[in-house]
């Protein structure tokens, strides 16, 4: 009996449908057991509840300006989050919101240099239920940095430095530099010429790029100042001809110092009206509001988009407004009053102790008027005996923080963006101490003394003033 062999296409067919049988059972158990771990994964995280996945943050930023946030990604979409629910340490002001698998912590007020924050946040649910969960992540700020202008000899610095004073940079240099100020990503300078006029020159935090903005026209600059936000200044012009035949009087204008409108004009604030010439003016913190006191000591709240001016009476003084606060200190013929700016109510602020001597100034600290740094005085006749400064709290109680030698001269108080130091600017030796002869005239010889307001303790004494913690120039 013969047999015939198989056709070998038929071989080659069953072969291949053996190989495409094997590739189909691999595949399906591969997809099995991805769909496994898949699923296991699910359920293991709906068993443990929202977890973090990552967290950012730029603690350089934190430390410098209000409103910086700190986002956390968590494994689920998340139920809103409370407030109550978030424990931050060292304590911190914020607020929190919730969008899918994101927490945005935003920092009201700055905070501190060099410290180590942890951010709790208890009873995390997800939107598809299950068990709570929580994160807790830790950021550490860096040291706080700050840039001084120092004046004399042939052309005056501009440097960036630590507290400590050690390796400071310079960062800008100019033959006569009247004022400056420091944003997040510039430096506004004021420098004047031969010819007594005012040059206003922006350059990077670095020093580089320097270019002039437009000013009204020939004439001179003062009383520099930069909002909290928006690479916006401000500073008041006079015409250098100023005269019987009138012309521009302390003007207020503002102007932006970002790259693509550094070339438009600068906007005039005026009061229709009204007298506009400005004594003494401050941006108010988080809007677009100036306050005013002008020659005629009308104290107004004006916007810089065009709304209404709101009338606050009269005022001698305005001593400043709190950054991360409405409430503006202000000196009236009565006293001291603070003025909360969003709905003109106003209150008296409590005296301190007449024994510790008469109140000559007064510094708000970031986020209310409450705590204040007053800078106090021993007076007998036309003489100070001593002056101090004290941390005076809400109550009218006091603590010494900085005192001033009788032979030396206080100019200036300011208060670090998270209110952990204070800068005093002392003329040392008053009297053997000339004034230059700037249109902003100072002492020729300067210091800044450091201090930790916590503790009273001084950290550093740096040759130099104009520290851009300062909300405006020292006013000799």
């Amino acid at each position: 009996m013969s047999t015939e062999a198989a056709p070998t296409g038929s071989r080659r067919a069953r072969s291949r449908d053996r190989r495409s049988r094997r590739f189909v059972v691999a595949m399906a158990v591969v997809i099995g057991a991805l769909a496994l771990v898949g699923g296991a994964s699910g359920i293991l995280t709906t068993i443990q509840g929202p977890r973090a996945t990552s967290m950012s943050i730029d603690p350089q930023a934190a430390i410098e300006s209000a409103g910086s946030r700190m986002i956390v990604t968590t494994t689920q979409s998340l139920v809103e989050i409370d407030p109550a629910q978030v424990q931050i340490e060292p304590a911190a002001d914020f607020t929190v919101d919730t969008s899918g698998r994101q927490i945005g912590i935003r920092f009201t007020l700055p905070l501190r240099d060099d410290t180590e924050y942890s951010v709790r946040i208890d009873g995390l649910r997800g939107l598809g239920g299950g068990p709570a969960g929580m994160v807790e992540q830790t950021f550490t700020t860096p040291p706080l940095e700050t840039f001084l202008l120092q004046r004399g000899g042939d052309e005056d610095t501009i440097f960036r430095t630590g507290l400590d004073g050690e390796n400071a940079v310079p960062v800008f240099t100019h033959p006569r530099i009247e004022d400056f100020r420091a944003t997040s990503t510039h430096l506004a300078i004021v420098s004047t010429g031969e010819d007594g006029t005012s040059t206003l020159l922006v350059t990077d935090r670095d020093g580089q790029r320097a270019r002039e903005l437009p000013l009204p026209g020939r004439g001179t600059v003062t009383n520099l100042q930069t909002a909290d936000r928006g690479d916006l200044i401000g500073y008041t012009f006079t015409d250098a001809d100023i005269g019987a035949g009138g012309g521009l009087e302390s003007a207020l204008f503002t102007a932006s110092l970002a790259d693509a409108r550094a070339d438009d004009e600068p906007t005039q604030l005026e009061i229709q009206g009204a007298d506009s010439r400005t004594d003494d003016w401050r941006f108010v913190p988080g809007t677009d509001a100036v306050l005013l006191l002008t020659f005629d000591s009308a104290l107004t709240l004006v916007s810089t988009a065009g709304g209404p001016p709101v009338a606050l009476g009269n005022a001698i003084t305005i001593d400043g407004i709190a950054r991360g606060s409405t409430e503006a200190i202000v000196q009236r013929a009565s006293g001291l009053v603070a003025i909360d700016l969003a709905t003109a109510e106003e209150r008296a602020l409590t005296p301190t102790d007449p024994a510790l001597g008469e109140t000559q100034a007064v510094t708000a600290l970031p986020g209310t008027a409450d705590e204040t740094l007053r800078v106090l005085s021993q007076v007998e006749g036309f003489s100070v005996l001593s002056t101090s400064v004290a941390l005076v709290g809400a109550d009218g109680s006091a603590r010494e923080v900085f005192s001033v030698d009788s032979d030396d001269l206080l100019l200036h108080t300011c208060v670090s963006p998270s209110s952990r130091y204070a800068a005093f600017l002392v003329a040392p030796d008053a009297v053997s101490n000339p004034y230059d002869a700037y249109l902003l005239p100072l002492p020729e010889r300067l210091q800044t003394h450091i201090v930790d307001i916590g503790t009273g303790e001084e950290v550093r004494a740096l040759s130099g003033f104009d520290i851009s913690w300062c909300q405006s120039a020292p006013r000799p």
